[in-house]
């Protein structure tokens, strides 16, 4: 196979409201927590829940947009990839994966049983789209340096 895929598609609760840095050039970034959670049953038959919690970051345009409208609770569907920051600790390399989201849909309804956004669906609000190249290279270029090609 030629190349390499790093895709995430999530679909869970915002833990939450998103955190928002605005920078002098005029770049943002939003970060929060989402939860996913996936059931099964134990050896006795009982429902058993299991969560993860998953650091989402959203850059430019998509970080406004995240500011105003994701809330605590809000239930969403996130597309994106897999970014793993390194640094050192009293000489300990330590590591943090986080999800970059270059989408996200919200979903369900208000808290007035409306749909979000007036859809007449009921299924989506916003739809928010971002490419790589809208992150500031001067932010961002750190993170390329210890690629392994």
């Amino acid at each position: 196979m030629a190349g390499s895929v790093n895709k995430v598609i999530l679909v869970g609760h915002l833990g939450k409201d998103p955190e928002v840095k605005h920078f002098d050039k005029g770049a943002s970034v939003a970060k929060f927590s989402l939860a996913t959670t996936e059931s099964y049953k134990d050896k006795a038959g009982n429902k058993v829940d299991q969560t993860e919690w998953h650091n989402i970051e959203v850059w430019g345009e998509l970080a406004k947009i995240a500011e105003q409208y994701l809330k605590k609770g809000k239930l969403v569907y996130i597309e994106g990839s897999l970014k793993t920051d390194s640094w050192e600790d009293n000489g300990v390399k330590k590591y943090a994966t986080k999800i970059r989201a270059n989408n996200f849909t919200m979903l369900g309804s208000n808290a007035n049983g409306n749909s979000e956004g007036g859809e007449s669906n009921g299924t989506t609000s916003s739809y928010a789209r971002m490419s790589e190249n809208a992150i500031p290279q001067g932010i961002a270029a750190n993170e390329t340096d210890d690629l392994p090609f």
